[in-house]
């Protein structure tokens, strides 16, 4: 289902799968056991007029909707690629700051919301929801939107579009969801954007960190996927690797495939299209291996394809180019010419397989 992070699952990201782990069995427990439900209650009333204080913690870490535990638990699994990309502590601090500062929003929304309309919010869904729709903050902003398919022939559809789908399913799933969504949204903007130096005001202590490390880590760690490869570049390119698995070979397909249609006539052909022989995916080579020759059978089905990936000139700069990125000139060549030069699509290209 969600594309846009790879599938090497909670691999790297042992805080999501600690909270997806303990907070949904929590939910599990409180649906099994509801007389203990009202402990977790997010009631707004109670902490402002009965001084219960306890509820900001109780009542915004666990929920007690299945559905909405449902759909956080996809986010979050979704949104593991920033644990990723900034490490478990600083993901950690976002989580952190995110959750203080929606405590504040909470009320602060509640009170305008009774000021205008005269309607007074007593209880909020519970659970960790302002953070999680904090997450679409940098979502939004740090991942590449890259389009899968149309719909009419106008909707477009993108490798972002189902993260969306399931924040609006989580958005509708209660009255007063939107306020704990606002809230989030507003948090996270203020901390990803550092406004008024939030992330030196909210974060992890190193000391919890290495605590975590050494006692908590061991025991949400995923292990190692058999097809992970050392790419020696630094973990911005292994981020990017994982986000493009498969979008940007279908997009490359489809890029291909037009201007096939472009520059010939389409030769009449039965059944579906055969992608894999208009242009063979690069996902399966080896590390600085020469190009294989094709089978006498493949070249008399591409005879009527035009001669896109062998006889199209390469530009030695753009080999270059992508030569000091730390990829080998084969790679480079055989990338260069899939995508007719276009050295952004190489680059991704190769920044995927």
């Amino acid at each position: 289902m969600f594309t846009t992070t790879g599938s090497r699952g909670l691999y790297k990201a042992p805080l999501c799968k600690g909270l997806l782990l303990v907070l949904n069995g929590l939910t599990v427990m409180l649906t099994l056991l509801p007389q203990y439900q009202d402990m977790f209650v997010y009631s707004l009333q109670a902490v402002a007029h009965q001084h219960q204080v306890w509820r900001l913690l109780c009542g915004r870490l666990i929920c007690l909707d299945v559905k909405d535990s449902f759909c956080s638990s996809l986010l979050i699994y979704n949104f593991r690629i920033f644990e990723r990309r900034f490490g478990t502590r600083k993901f950690a601090s976002f989580l952190l700051g995110t959750w203080l500062l929606s405590a504040l929003v909470d009320f602060l929304l509640a009170q305008a919301f009774q000021f205008l309309f005269e309607y007074e919010v007593e209880e909020l869904p519970a659970g960790l929801l302002a953070p999680v729709f904090s997450l679409f903050v940098p979502f939004y902003q740090s991942i590449p939107r890259m389009p899968v398919t149309q719909v009419l022939g106008h909707i477009h559809i993108t490798n972002k579009t189902l993260v969306y789908i399931v924040g609006l399913q989580l958005l509708t799933s209660s009255p007063f969801m939107w306020l704990l969504a606002l809230s989030g949204l507003i948090s996270g903007g203020l901390y990803h954007s550092n406004a008024l130096w939030l992330q030196k005001v909210f974060f992890v202590p190193v000391w919890v960190s290495s605590v975590g490390k050494y006692i908590l880590e061991p025991l949400f760690s995923s292990s190692q996927p058999n097809d992970e490869t050392p790419l020696g570049m630094g973990a911005t390119l292994d981020i990017q690797r994982q986000q493009r698995m498969d979008l940007l070979d279908q997009q490359l397909l489809l890029a291909q495939y037009n201007e096939a249609r472009r520059n010939v006539r389409r030769q009449p052909q039965g059944g579906l299209l055969q992608w894999t022989r208009l242009f063979p995916s690069l996902r399966h080579r080896g590390q600085n291996r020469p190009p294989v020759q094709p089978h006498p059978e493949a070249q008399t089905h591409q005879s009527t394809q035009p001669p896109l990936l062998e006889n199209s000139p390469v530009a030695e700069e753009q080999v270059a180019r992508l030569v000091e990125m730390g990829f080998s000139r084969i790679d480079a060549l055989e990338a260069l010419r899939a995508s007719n030069n276009d050295i952004n699509m190489a680059t991704n290209f190769l920044l995927q397989h």
